[in-house]
């Protein structure tokens, strides 16, 4: 070797050991960064975990019995003021992104060209668009299922989310939850059918825990109530408890052999805790209220994935927000399930959703969904749908899906576009469900195009007929959907009746001459009685007429019972007014001005 080479040797041994000094103090920061990391996050646990385990402390006041359920809806870490109805604020969405469209991953791309099966596809980051259809109330006949899923799939829906609750036809044991109006087993086929004949996968909906009023009504279990007093929630401890939602879960499943999801419910546990049962299983595992909950759901999340390989199970997020991550992980929740993020609101703290998500992924779920609502949150008993609400919901939402990549290791399967019908089994009916067609519409192309911009608006009217003008809360023009003679009768039923009869009853005479007091006594002049009578007996012919035919019109898409209700709670108060001031003007003009005398009618 030369002197040169020998040289040239040296120096590269020289650089070699300069290198190795170099990546062994790299190396040793890099221990001791992540050294300090791992103590500032176990300190951070370890506080949190010390926080979970005073009861007390858990959910702060969010299981307090609220006065509406907007309140319920909203977020539990939003301590913000509640949002007036159709309130939004410019700087909860990012306008640069209203434009661009969103990626729906549609099942009809998938669809076997031979068989027409639906081929599901796996797991993807582009979300599907699922319809809730909330049977708790005013739950459409079959024959209008038939007329609306070919619909619902035009628009843009991937499947159909259905909650079934009292409507499915339980048997056996459970056969006193069923409604009288329940669907049959065919009506159940025949439902399915529609479904895969226009590409929508179907979602069951069976509650587990919390939202159980349509079985803890009955006396038979009462004693599975967690708080006596209320049929809300199931009380996790009883014996009974598990198998009687084991029971409804299997039947329910057998239904649906080729379901692929399968969604438990377990919102709104109200008075979780309060039970003797639950007291003592606080203090015998020196737990909260979070590792009870858990407890339950992971018992009957495990339940439906064993019960048949390849099914997934959703659930409502909101039980787990305040849930500390590492005792989800701990529990084992997100080997079996899904959170389902649900936010109605037309203000969204959109931020708090993605720390919520960064919670989740913390908690090593495999993926999420969210829900936004088209219809049924905007007001307990809501009779027409407020357009810019809901769009205003999915802007938010799209705000969110498009802030997913945030989240590398946590999937989004979806999207649940929320039609709530009542707020709980006891509470009267939100919109009818023709009545909100045109806000589904607007909010399904509104999730397609990014924005409820011109093209979402002209697929719209091609589809619905009429043009959605969400300024006016109204689709104007020729309406052709189905149900829409309900839509239009619907509306002017809410926007004339009470008006007309308020006005009716401001007549000088009525208020001056034939007041309660009058009629109660038969006392009054047939003079001035002559002032309104062909007036009030013209009104009230008119509107008899035609309520006549918006029952014709009700009966052709609802069971008897919903007909019912509907008229009474937003019909009859009106009407009756009327109905009973024709009828005494009547009698009592027929008295000819003689003295008081009490009516006894």
């Amino acid at each position: 070797m030369t002197k040169t080479n020998k040289i040239n040797a040296l120096t590269s041994l020289a650089d070699m050991a300069i290198n190795w000094k170099s990546l062994r103090a790299v190396a040793l920061c890099l221990v001791l960064i992540a050294a300090v990391k791992f103590l500032i996050s176990d300190t951070r646990n370890k506080r949190k975990q010390n926080v979970a385990m005073d009861p007390g402390l858990f959910w702060d006041q969010e299981e307090k019995l609220k006065e509406s359920k907007s309140e319920n809806m909203d977020l539990i870490w939003n301590e913000g003021e509640k949002p007036k109805l159709g309130e939004h604020k410019s700087d909860v969405l990012d306008h640069s992104l209203k434009n661009q469209p969103l990626p729906v991953n549609s099942l009809k791309e998938t669809e076997g060209a031979d068989t027409g099966k639906i081929v599901l596809p796996p797991d993807t980051r582009r979300p599907v668009n699922i319809v809730h259809l909330d049977l708790k109330g005013a739950a459409p006949k079959v024959n209008y299922l038939k007329q609306i899923f070919p619909l619902i799939s035009s628009l843009g829906a991937d499947g159909i989310l259905l909650e079934y609750e009292d409507m499915f036809p339980y048997h056996g044991g459970l056969t006193m939850l069923k409604s009288p109006y329940a669907y049959r087993m065919k009506d159940i086929e025949k439902i399915k059918s529609l479904a895969k004949l226009n590409k929508l996968e179907l979602i069951p909906l069976v509650q587990v825990f919390g939202h159980l009023e349509f079985v803890l009504k009955h006396e038979t279990y009462i004693h599975l109530r967690e708080v006596r007093a209320f049929p809300n929630s199931l009380n996790p401890h009883h014996p009974d408890s598990v198998a009687l939602v084991k029971d409804m879960v299997t039947q329910v499943m057998d239904c649906h052999p080729d379901a692929r999801w399968f969604h438990i419910g377990a919102d709104e546990v109200r008075g979780l805790g309060e039970s003797e049962d639950s007291k003592n299983w606080l203090h015998s595992h020196k737990a909260d209220v979070g590792k009870m909950y858990l407890n339950h759901a992971v018992t009957l999340a495990r339940f439906v994935t064993e019960r048949r390989s390849g099914v997934r199970v959703i659930m409502w997020d909101d039980m787990l927000r305040k849930i500390d991550p590492a005792t989800i992980r701990e529990s084992g929740l997100q080997e079996f399930a899904y959170p389902a993020i649900w936010n109605y609101f037309s203000t969204m703290d959109t931020v708090a959703i993605g720390n919520l998500i960064s919670r989740y992924q913390e908690a090593s779920f495999k993926g999420v969904w969210f829900a936004s609502s088209f219809k049924g949150a905007t007001g307990i008993d809501q009779q027409w749908t407020p357009l810019d609400y809901h769009l205003q919901n999915h802007l938010s939402w799209i705000n969110v899906m498009n802030s997913m990549t945030k989240f590398p290791s946590i999937n989004l399967h979806g999207i649940m576009l929320t039609g709530w019908q009542r707020y709980e089994h006891h509470t009267v009916l939100c919109e009818l469900l023709p009545v909100s067609i045109p806000s589904l519409a607007m909010c399904l192309q509104t999730l397609k195009y990014g924005a409820f911009d011109e093209n979402a608006k002209a697929e719209a009217k091609r589809i619905l007929g009429c043009n959605v003008n969400v300024e006016k809360d109204i689709c104007e023009g020729s309406v052709s959907f189905s149900g829409s003679k309900i839509y239009n009768m619907v509306h002017h039923i809410h926007s004339n009746l009470q008006n007309e009869v308020e006005a009716m009853m401001q007549h000088k005479h009525i208020k001056g001459g034939f007041s309660r007091y009058h009629r109660k006594y038969n006392f009054a002049n047939p003079r001035n009685i002559g002032f309104f009578q062909d007036q009030l007996n013209q009104l009230l012919d008119k509107w008899e007429r035609y309520i006549d035919n918006f029952r014709m019109e009700m009966e052709a898409i609802y069971f008897q019972d919903t007909v019912e209700e509907w008229m009474e709670e937003n019909v009859n108060p009106n009407m009756d007014i009327l109905r009973e001031n024709a009828r005494d003007a009547e009698q009592i003009m027929k008295l000819n001005g003689q003295p008081k005398s009490r009516n006894i009618s």
